[in-house]
């Protein structure tokens, strides 16, 4: 079998800068703390917390007397104003590269320009960037998401793009396509650094020569995963972190095997992969006698089925049927944050479980119940990908691309656009529901869904039946979906109806907002409906509620009653009888004596005796008096 290694395998610039000034701040003993792991190798990260070098996640952290490493990834601007108020001595690792692209930030935000970067939300190097400027921010993985984006606030706004310096080249040249025809104000900058192309290029050229591909990195490194991708497109690729993680079973049949590294890979590490691949393949029949004696009982990724035999609060023990101990984290046990193991799981119980890691120095074997239900919930979300299957799932969190949908254990991304059926609708209502969904695509990890695909259809079937059957006068439960300024949308069952503004209350309102809210369930009736057009106006407030109705039936013509001036006029005072019902004093009903100026005798707010005169139903007017009730007193 022949091995071939990429040129470019192991540590890029910024990471071999950072790296070597680290080991030499140690050397010289210094106190040294890392704004979060230095790389993404934790070998590495281990090697350097045994030399006393801390890993801290905020500036908060960082020990009295102790330097601060900013490692390659960058930091915000923010990260930079608390050190500075600490008075901490700082060292800057950032990469270049990627100080180049928070200065494009930067730009951006002083010429008001919303800011969009390619790449992974929850890395650091992503999230520094956003941390340079203060204006708008939209971070977008594929195309698919930036597709699903609803623009900027405004079309006179412009556009600054920048990626991830490890993303994915071929994805970003397609993004970068469709940002040039799509907004013409958009000023790409090519970001990506030199070594990532280099190193997906000859990813990409090795892997189509290779029956397998070998990267080598840290599980948790994005130009690592991204690598693997790369290679996945055109040969079987596998990942590990060091030489222990090889399975002997991987090379069977092999003859060409490709080998690369992430960026955050030591030269050592490489090493030692490469030689344990070459002890292994030294002539065909020690290679089968090797995979016979090295086969491990327990291995990363083996499926075991174990017994509980203790329950802590934050772990469990299971027995596995091997002299090493089984250890369940909690975290590996539920997704659920205020669960305890105990109201879970007890002494006793089987369970199905993956080997997550093997420590054979303390003879611990750590398992996961979680990702194996995931690993086979996965297989369940494949087969309805086929097969258009609709599932069920837990919207667990939104984001400014769309909201993620927890079905059966494995992440679904469902865009913003597939998430709701109008695009003024508010998607982050959707957090902590159950919600249907079909899967529209399932490559990899990349797993995409809709839910209002589902939503169309149930929709269309309860619009058949409500056409079949509506009537004007006809009384519905509905939920309001959206507001206007000139009504309220209502959702009475696959329809939306509109509300008026002038029929959501018998009071003069500015805006629906004053009477309903977006969600809120209320009971609405059928004032008119086009069944051409599709059309439903609805009707909220009661007849019975009609102030008009309360005057008839309460205040007959003669009525006397204290009420307050609501407004002045040059011609009389208006009177509030009731909620929605004013009437007129005349200048000449207000006394005895002749009233030259009615603010001279009356203010907004003042409370009067008046006397009923008269009412014209047909125009909404009432005549009031004062003047009456003190000639009824002479």
């Amino acid at each position: 079998m022949e091995i071939l290694l990429a040129k470019t395998a192991g540590f890029c610039f910024g990471v071999d800068r950072a790296v070597k000034l680290t080991y030499r701040l140690v050397e010289e003993g210094r106190k040294v703390a890392t704004l979060g792991p230095l790389i993404h190798n934790p070998q590495c990260v281990a090697d350097l917390a045994a030399k006393g070098v801390v890993t801290v996640d905020t500036p908060a952290q960082v020990p009295d007397g102790y330097e601060v490493v900013i490692r390659s990834h960058g930091v915000g601007a923010d990260v930079y104003a608390q050190l500075a108020a600490m008075g901490a001595k700082v060292h800057d690792a950032t990469c270049p590269f990627v100080t180049k692209i928070h200065r494009i930030a930067k730009q951006a935000s002083d010429e008001g320009a919303t800011l969009l970067i390619a790449g992974d939300r929850t890395h650091p190097e992503v999230q520094g960037i956003a941390g340079h400027t203060a204006g708008d921010v939209f971070i977008f993985a594929n195309l698919e998401e930036l597709k699903a984006w609803n623009g900027p606030a405004s079309e006179q706004n412009a556009l600054f793009v920048v990626a991830q310096t490890t993303f994915q080249v071929t994805k970003w040249l397609e993004c970068s396509e469709f940002l040039k025809k799509a907004y013409t104000n958009a000023r790409v900058f090519d970001t990506i650094c030199n070594a990532t192309w280099a190193r997906q290029q000859e990813a990409e050229g090795l892997s189509q020569k290779c029956d397998l591909m070998v990267v080598i990195g840290g599980h948790h490194s994005s130009n690592t995963q991204k690598l693997a991708k790369v290679a996945a497109q055109h040969t079987r690729a596998v990942t590990v972190e060091t030489a222990d993680e090889l399975e002997p079973e991987w090379f069977r049949g092999v003859s060409t095997v490709g080998v690369t590294a992430g960026a955050s890979t030591p030269s050592s590490i490489i090493e030692e992969v490469l030689n344990k691949m070459s002890e292994e393949i030294r002539d065909d029949m020690s290679f089968e006698e090797m995979i016979e004696a090295s086969m491990k009982p327990v291995y990363v990724g083996k499926i075991v089925k174990g017994t509980v035999t203790s329950v802590q609060p934050n772990e469990i023990q299971v027995d596995i049927g091997t002299k090493h101990t089984g250890i369940v984290r909690l975290s590996e046990l539920t997704d659920d944050p205020s669960a305890k193991a105990e109201d879970l799981v007890k002494v006793g119980d089987e369970l199905d479980l993956v080997v997550e890691k093997v420590n054979d120095q303390e003879g611990v074997d750590y398992l996961s119940k979680k990702k194996l239900e995931s690993r086979k919930g996965l297989e369940e979300v494949a087969k309805a990908c086929e097969e258009g299957t609709v599932m069920e799932g837990t919207v667990s969190e939104a984001n400014k691309g769309g909201v993620v949908v927890l079905v059966k254990g494995v992440k679904v991304f469902v865009p913003r656009s597939q998430a709701t059926m109008r695009r003024d609708e508010d998607y982050t209502q959707l957090v902590k529901k159950d919600v249907k969904l079909v899967i529209t695509e399932c490559a990899g990890r990349k797993i995409v869904g809709s839910i209002n695909k589902v939503t169309a259809e149930e929709n269309a079937a309860k619009r058949e039946a409500f056409w079949k059957d509506v009537e004007v006068g006809k009384t519905y439960t509905g939920v309001v979906k959206s507001l206007t300024s000139y009504g309220a949308f209502v959702d009475i069952g696959g329809v939306d109806g509109l509300c008026h503004i002038s029929e959501l209350s018998w009071n003069r309102i500015k805006h629906p907002s004053e009477v309903v809210s977006v969600g809120d369930t209320i009971e609405v009736y059928v004032r008119d409906l086009d069944r051409e057009t599709q059309k439903v106006s609805l009707g909220y407030k009661k007849a019975e509620d009609n102030p008009w109705e309360k005057l008839k039936n309460e205040y007959p013509i003669g009525s006397t009653f204290t009420a307050p001036v609501v407004s002045i006029t040059k011609f009389g005072a208006f009177v509030r009888i009731l909620p929605g019902v004013d009437g007129l004093v005349h200048i000449s009903e207000i006394s005895n004596e002749r009233v030259e100026k009615v603010s001279d005798v009356l203010k907004v707010g003042d409370e009067v005796n008046v006397k009923l005169l008269d009412v014209d139903f047909d125009k909404k007017r009432i005549s009031l008096s004062m003047k009456a009730l003190l000639q009824d007193a002479e």
